[in-house]
């Protein structure tokens, strides 16, 4: 044997692995095959640990049956809970765009699996002899099975994380809203001055549509519980023992802390991948209302001299090379960039979905990654856009109440005592003349001087 590696065969040969390598033959073939996005598989620690918990459950429900030997089992039991604990995400290289449906992902995890079982064992990596990554790893299972199951429960995890930040962004909107909410502004609609508001009740409505999103994406993320392990290659549980099917749903709950569902047909769930488009809408929704979020922050904003300058955002760096003093609104920018890419994540979902064939859809795998990226990128700029932007927001109250004082937006405030008609032709003047619409109004002596002071403030 080759100093530093070890020779493993498959059906189409034999190849050269590192021999401390914890991955095998397959992997390595994966690795030479699909030198692609340059992302390793193991950068989605979700993933890893979703698929860590499949085979876990799926060797303890095997041993239990007797359909592997004890100890077998129990070493790839433990071996997924090292795995499942980030301990060797490194041993993961396979790229996350990859042919196969799944199946380079799927023969890493038993690979890699199987060598640590081996070492617990006693065993040198490499002797599938005592522990088979097909024969006894991926005993009862399919990629087919396996992959879509371990992609629905990473989205879960996922998903935890971005509720967790999408709370505490809503939160800080909702605090924000409290603190301005006696500062009068202008609404406008179409960019156009059109009725008083405050600037309270502006960022109180950014904190209530993230709360309403929140509830949306868990609405979605429901239909990824129902899942098709047992199913085997496509649908009709081949190779798998009856009990095992069974059994597997109720295990795979238990391991993994959530309660998963089996699907109701298991060929219909084999190919379907409704529940991740459903996902992927969501996500999107969510990321488009982000954006939009952050186009107003940064219209807000803008300025300082000649912009709207109604609010002050935290300054993070200098914005240019070239004009001094200037600051850019750099983190709402980098949430808009967000949204854009998780746009296009979503059409990649759609085209992915649209394009499976038959008893199988073979580009889960584009919209795994699609998915789990998004949702990582999506809950580091939620993050960073409450910790570096929305916290420290800061309101121009002297401009927000002159304008909002001098704005003939005010003339909608008196309909309800003058009528659309007078209400117009005060406004017309107050254009004309450069006057506020209350004090010609109280001029005219159609208001009172307290009623105007009391529109002001409502």
């Amino acid at each position: 044997m080759t100093t530093g590696v070890r020779i493993e065969q498959d059906s189409l040969g034999s190849l050269a692995v590192p021999k401390s390598a914890l991955w095998g033959i397959h992997t390595e073939r994966a690795i030479l095959n699909f030198p692609i996005s340059g992302i390793q598989l193991g950068t989605h620690r979700h993933l890893v640990r979703a698929l860590a918990f499949v085979k876990k459950a799926a060797a303890l429900t095997n041993t239990e049956l007797g359909l592997i030997p004890a100890d077998i089992g129990h070493a790839i039991a433990a071996a997924c809970d090292t795995v499942a604990a980030g301990d060797v995400d490194h041993a993961f290289p396979v790229d996350v765009i990859q042919g196969g449906a799944g199946t380079s992902t799927n023969m890493n995890a038993n690979e890699v699996i199987a060598n640590l079982a081996l070492e617990t064992l006693g065993h040198p990596r490499g002797s599938y002899d005592v522990v088979d990554p097909i024969g006894h790893v991926n005993k009862c299972q399919s990629t087919n099975d396996v992959y879509p199951t371990a992609v629905r429960l990473a989205l879960v995890f996922a998903l935890e994380d971005l509720l967790e930040r999408l709370a505490l962004l809503s939160a800080a909107f909702a605090e924000r809203g409290l603190a301005f909410a006696a500062i009068p502004k202008v609404g406008r609609t179409q960019l156009q001055d059109a009725v008083p508001m405050t600037l309270g009740q502006e960022f109180t409505a950014f904190s209530v549509t993230l709360e309403e999103d929140q509830r949306r994406l868990s609405e979605a993320a429901a239909l990824l519980l129902e899942c098709s392990l047992g199913a085997t290659a496509i649908g009709t549980g081949i190779t798998a023992d009856p009990m095992y099917v069974e059994r597997i749903i109720d295990k795979l709950s238990a391991v993994s802390g959530v309660q998963l569902v089996r699907a109701h047909d298991f060929v219909e769930a084999t190919w379907d991948t409704g529940a991740f488009m459903t996902f992927s809408g969501a996500l999107k929704r969510t990321a488009i209302k982000l954006s939009k979020i952050c186009s107003d922050l940064r219209l807000l904003s803008s300025g300082p001299q000649t912009g709207l300058a109604e609010i002050r955002l935290p300054p993070r760096q200098a914005g240019s090379s070239i004009m001094p003093g200037k600051v850019n609104p750099v983190i709402p920018e980098v949430v808009n960039q967000i949204a854009f890419f998780v746009a296009g994540a979503d059409l990649t979902v759609t085209m992915a979905a649209d394009n499976g064939q038959l008893q199988l859809n073979a580009f889960e795998p584009v919209i795994a990654h699609a998915l789990l990226q998004s949702l990582s990128w999506l809950t580091n700029g939620t993050d960073v856009l409450r910790d570096l932007c929305v916290e420290g927001i800061e309101a121009n109250e002297a401009l927000l109440r002159s304008r909002a004082r001098a704005s003939t937006a005010q003339a909608t405030a008196l309909l309800p005592m003058l009528g659309y008609a007078v209400a117009a032709d005060i406004a017309h003047k107050a254009v004309v003349s450069g006057h506020s619409v209350l004090d010609i109004a109280v001029a005219e002596g159609l208001l009172l001087p307290e009623q105007a002071a009391a529109l002001m403030t409502a």
